[in-house]
């Protein structure tokens, strides 16, 4: 596929969104409305000019967002990439004190709401921050007679926004994402899909988060596609919105394909409009479950919001695998640093540097960690098997030490899902006066009993004995992210006891 504009134009957000500032027949879908790309970035243009008058000069020009999927928050978005100041992603699952603490950690001076999140302000000291309501008087009106800013000179390592990563193993650090972090995800991905003009592209991951800008808003910018947006990620809803729409290409992060398979099939699902289901965490079963059912290809990667290592799965992968080892990437010992052979777990790192990590803002310390002896550190787990093809074996905080061994959590989940009845399953460590006992905690879509879940265990070759959990609880849910992350800690902090223990091979309640 070719790709318009040049290179030089194409490696800042403000220049692929150059090529569509006269686009009429494409543009952004909400709810009820359309509105065509031109359109589109004369309103960003206004925006732009709103808040560029209320920005102190004195002060980084941050401005944090606070809201769930609208045109407004990709408007917002589009002016700080071509009108020059800097868009924070504020988590909306984060509360009082934790919230207050992001906006003052990213240094905001305005941080913008709405009716979907105004009560998350609510007894919040923002200190001088100043909080506008988008849904309200003072923003309609500033919009209404305000008048488009200029166009700015934007160059590849300049601030673009800040992306607070998940925080599942601690707290979130803000992400320095710049031009050149988009500009280069974008295109590449709509080079490899085959994202053009035809393409609607949606997006039902959190805004906030950068799976839905690096793979989602910049893939249909790059490819000059139109955005369908939805609030928030709803299973049901997903499967309504391919038809409304007409979507060919959307995003994930997580467990949403878990989610929209345990929904009704519609007649229409297999002969849908949907070709490329692009993310990662997914699990091989539900893959190719969500790829039969909806007739399109499922392409599941691995990366971080830092966006130091990425590995692309190439269609020999196995299904349990995240794709081939290529240099620069490398699978070391955690203390050494030194390469690990073939089926030795290890970190997965960088080796020639950053790759697009930019560093964490107002976190020196962080990013040295991150950057430790010049190689970019993920924080993850895998292995390599014999054919070098790496396997997930969980993060660096799910080490698990059992009668003297290290051992992943990855792989255990893995083998666990591969019970017909267990839709979702998390594995952690309790620790114990020597080392730690496995638990395991399962969703399962019907009551299971300990013997047959014993007897499967029997059967998976590839379990040693001491993969085997100690403890199993059964559960309704898991404690997730805004991004369908498991956040284990709190399973580990849970006093809940466990549904069943291990003696032997056998569990008893």
């Amino acid at each position: 596929m070719s790709v318009p504009g040049t290179v030089t134009q194409r490696s800042t957000v403000a220049g692929l969104l150059a090529d569509l500032s006269e686009v009429t027949d494409r543009g952004v879908h909400f709810e009820e409305s359309f509105t065509p790309w031109a359109r589109h970035l004369h309103d960003a243009a206004v925006r732009a000019g709103v808040l560029l008058d209320w920005l102190s000069s004195d002060r980084p020009p941050h401005v944090g967002v606070l809201l769930s999927n609208t045109a407004e928050f990709a408007a917002l978005f589009a002016a700080a990439a071509r009108h020059g100041f800097v868009l924070v992603g504020l988590n909306t699952t984060r509360r009082g004190t934790a919230l207050a603490a992001d906006v003052a950690r990213a240094d905001c001076q305005i941080v913008l709401y709405g009716n979907d999140t105004r009560e998350l302000l609510t007894d919040v000291d923002l200190s001088d921050v100043r909080a506008v309501d988008i849904d309200g008087p003072e923003w309609s009106a500033a919009v209404a007679s305000g008048s488009a800013a200029p166009v700015v000179d934007a160059a590849p390592d300049d601030l673009l926004m800040l992306i607070f990563t998940s925080g599942t193993t601690g707290d979130p650090k803000a992400v320095r994402c710049t031009h050149r972090t988009f500009a280069v995800s974008g295109p590449m991905l709509a080079e490899r899909f085959e994202i053009g003009a035809d393409d609607v592209v949606y997006l039902s991951m959190p805004m906030f988060h950068s799976n839905a800008m690096i793979a989602g808003w910049s893939v249909a910018v790059a490819g000059g596609a139109s955005i369908a947006l939805r609030r928030s990620f709803s299973a049901r809803g997903f499967v309504a919105d391919l038809h409304r729409y007409g979507v060919t290409y959307a995003n994930y992060v997580g467990k949403p394909l878990n989610y929209i398979l345990a929904t009704d099939p519609h007649p229409d699902d297999a002969s849908s409009s949907l070709r490329i289901m692009y993310g990662n965490e997914a699990s091989a079963v539900d893959r190719q479950r969500f790829a039969e059912r909806f007739g399109c290809r499922v392409v599941d990667g691995f990366g971080s919001t830092e966006g130091g290592v990425a590995i692309t799965r190439t269609p020999d992968t196995p299904h349990d695998a995240l794709g081939p080892l290529r240099e620069p990437t490398a699978v070391v010992d955690v203390e050494s640093g030194e390469p690990v052979p073939p089926g030795v777990i290890g970190e997965i790192v960088n080796t020639s540097g950053p790759g697009l990590f930019a560093g964490y803002y107002n976190d020196p310390d962080a990013t040295a960690e991150r950057m430790s002896g010049g190689v970019y550190h993920t924080g993850d787990l895998a292995w390599v098997d014999d054919d070098g093809y790496l396997h997930f074996a969980g993060r660096l905080g799910d080490w698990l030490r059992v009668d003297g061994e290290n051992l992943g959590t990855g792989p255990i989940e893995r083998i666990l899902l591969r019970h017909a009845e267990i839709r979702q399953v998390a594995v952690h460590g309790i620790p114990v006066e020597i080392g730690d006992e496995i638990e395991a905690v399962l969703v399962a879509d019907s009551v299971l009993h300990p013997d047959d879940f014993a007897e499967f265990l029997s059967a998976q070759d590839d379990l040693g004995p001491k993969q085997w959990p100690h403890r199993v609880r059964i559960v309704d849910s898991l404690p997730e992210t805004a991004t369908f992350k498991t956040v284990k800690r709190l399973l580990a902090a849970d006093p809940t006891p466990p549904t069943w223990r291990r003696d032997g091979r056998i569990y008893r309640p």
